[in-house]
């Protein structure tokens, strides 16, 4: 046993020096290797897919911004320089490593990491102070989710956003519209073909109650 503690302390050392060296991309292709049917992608999002992604945003509007599974924090950095002072970006990701380098790398008193499930938004959004959320994004693959996950995350995103608020999506297969629809009525959508590997975009509209 102890011989081999040894011959892995070096291979050890190498994968950290390795993920040093590659910064965030390093932390979030350990991610993906980790649990590659949570992370869904080998690479963050393209600049050209947040952009657009967030582009439909009422920033005036926004209080709480809600994100799932934020990996390295590809978005929340773009999020937190549009965000209002006042307002309030929660990021829940099953995955502690995630989490961890977020805590470490992002000081804004705006913002906070929650190692959970999406699942469990509302009681998450309740826990800090807020009875609903403006928007909420996610890049988690719908396809590959558990059985009876995703429908189980886009009810619970349903009931927690505000009337005018949306669920902003963004896939590589179509799937994740079947799950939106079953709540969502208005679903806008869009393709990023600048992203690798090119991405489906929709934001489903939770409107308000007819009179």
């Amino acid at each position: 046993m102890t011989g081999e503690l040894v011959r892995e302390a070096p291979f050890d050392r190498l994968k950290q020096r390795i993920k040093r060296a590659m910064g965030p991309w390093g932390v979030f292709f350990e991610g993906f290797l980790r649990n590659p049917v949570m992370v869904g992608s080998i690479i963050p999002s393209s600049r050209y897919t947040i952009d657009k992604m967030l582009s439909r945003v009422d920033w005036n509007e926004c209080r709480l911004f809600v994100e799932y599974g934020p990996g390295v924090g590809t978005f929340c950095r773009p999020v937190l320089e549009k965000l209002r002072r006042d307002g309030m970006l929660i990021v829940i990701d099953t995955n502690p490593m995630f989490i961890d380098y977020l805590k470490a790398t992002i000081g804004d008193s705006r913002f906070v990491a929650i190692n959970g499930s999406a699942a469990d938004v509302e009681e998450i959004v309740r826990a800090h102070g807020h009875t609903h959320a403006d928007y909420v994004l996610s890049g988690l693959p719908f396809s590959t989710l558990p059985d009876g996950v995703g429908p189980a995350i886009a009810s619970a995103t349903h009931r927690v956003l505000r009337p005018g608020g949306a669920f902003l999506v963004y896939q590589f297969t179509s799937r994740a519209r079947d799950f939106m629809a079953r709540h969502f009525k208005r679903i806008d959508a869009a393709m990023e073909f600048i992203n690798v590997p090119p991405c489906f975009l929709y934001w489903g509209w939770k409107d308000a109650p007819q009179d």
